[in-house]
């Protein structure tokens, strides 16, 4: 009796993915992000490394309790969506509308969805270089063209290049504060931005994650602040970076309703609404953790100075200047590509993101997080400054 055996002329499904899927295998420069073990001390993460806030998880354990285990309404639960309307209103000095605001499965589905309601084939789309990877690989999974534009040697804009390269722009993505870089953009850039778009049909999605994280003297303006740009703009935010709140993967959109109407859509299709107990969480993050942040930021601040003053101290590392969010993004003087030197790194010990990951202008940079315990920075410093001593010899 004859056992069957697979036929050996069965599709092999992997050999044809879809368009899309090599679209964004083409254009993707993201890794996986290690975690500290035993014997590595990870400077490489991109979320803080705290416990979400007890009121915040007392919240969301009395919804499933109660019975909040439903389906939400498609946009989000209305409380929170009032709650985060009454704070853009208060920002902007404008009637926000809960109608306006999107609830998302993070602000990584929120990105998602403005940039894939916005990008048909073959559209241009601009954001600076280097910059969150993330953007270059929705804008290939749209069919769109990325644009990366060159930093200036602040890690600020250029201008002139930023200028040269929007018109006939469908969108302009950016974050501020910027991961990788940790700089934090002006006032003065955004209304340059803002002139620069005057009397075009750009779109601009301003990702402001990191916005509750900044370190400069004058306070942080968000683009919706600024008049010219707010009726273009689409705003990202998240719980995830302010709050801890990682894992839980709640985020929101606000901007002008058509846009917003067509994100849901793209939300909608991909995601369904968002999860009932944690919107509940969020509102009660809004309302009841404060303190929570408030000692959140004094670590940050502590971390940055003891990262800071530990890198200062290693030759041939030019420092950025760490404005905002919880990175450093040093540039070496070795003639190695930055995914060597951070392979090379991991082997000594400790764990930091290649420049390269953030796009091509980023080569000859290590980004490096302060989320981290106070001894870990300290010690991963130090195996970086032995590493590139190594690597100099």
């Amino acid at each position: 009796m004859s056992t069957s055996t697979a036929s050996s002329t069965a599709p092999s499904f992997a050999d044809a993915p879809s368009d899309a899927v090599n679209r964004i295998a083409a254009a993707s420069r993201r890794v996986q992000q290690p975690q500290s073990s035993g014997d590595l001390v990870s400077l490489a993460m991109g979320e803080p490394d705290f416990d979400t806030p007890a009121a915040v998880v007392s919240a969301a354990e009395q919804a499933l309790r109660t019975g909040r285990t439903h389906y939400s309404p498609l946009l989000g639960e209305p409380a929170l969506r009032e709650e985060l309307a009454r704070r853009i209103g208060a920002r902007t000095h404008i009637e926000a509308s809960p109608a306006d605001v999107l609830i998302t499965h993070g602000g990584t589905a929120g990105l998602g969805a403005a940039l894939l309601s916005l990008v048909n084939p073959g559209d241009r789309v601009v954001f600076p270089d280097p910059t969150y990877s993330l953007y270059a690989d929705l804008v290939s999974m749209a069919g769109g063209v990325p644009v990366p534009v060159p930093l200036g040697p602040d890690l600020h804009w250029d201008l002139d290049r930023l200028a040269a390269a929007l018109p006939g722009a469908t969108v302009f993505v950016f974050c501020n504060p910027s991961n990788p870089t940790g700089i934090v953009h002006t006032r003065a850039e955004l209304e340059a931005l803002s002139q620069m778009l005057e009397g075009t049909e750009t779109v601009v999605v301003s990702d402001e994650a990191y916005a509750d994280l900044t370190w400069t003297p004058e306070p942080f303006t968000s683009a919706v602040e600024v008049s010219g740009l707010r009726e273009r703009t689409l705003y990202c935010q998240t719980f995830s970076k302010t709050y801890a709140m990682t894992g839980w993967r709640v985020g929101y959109l606000w901007g002008p309703q058509p846009l917003i109407a067509a994100a849901a859509r793209i939300h909608n299709t991909v995601n369904g609404s968002m999860n009932t107990a944690v919107q509940d969480a969020a509102l009660a993050a809004l309302h009841g953790a404060d303190d929570d942040v408030a000692a959140m930021r004094a670590a940050y601040v502590r971390r940055r100075e003891i990262m800071s003053d530990g890198l200062a101290a290693i030759d041939g590392l030019t420092l950025s200047v760490p404005e905002g969010a919880f990175y450093l993004f040093p540039r070496y003087d070795l003639d190695l590509p930055s995914a060597q030197v951070v392979t090379q790194l991991r082997e000594r010990g400790v764990a930091v993101r290649p420049g390269s990951e953030f796009g091509e202008h980023g080569e000859f940079h290590l980004r490096l997080s302060y989320a981290a315990a106070d001894d870990a920075i300290r010690a991963g410093v130090q195996r970086l400054a032995d590493g590139l001593a190594d690597l100099r010899r």
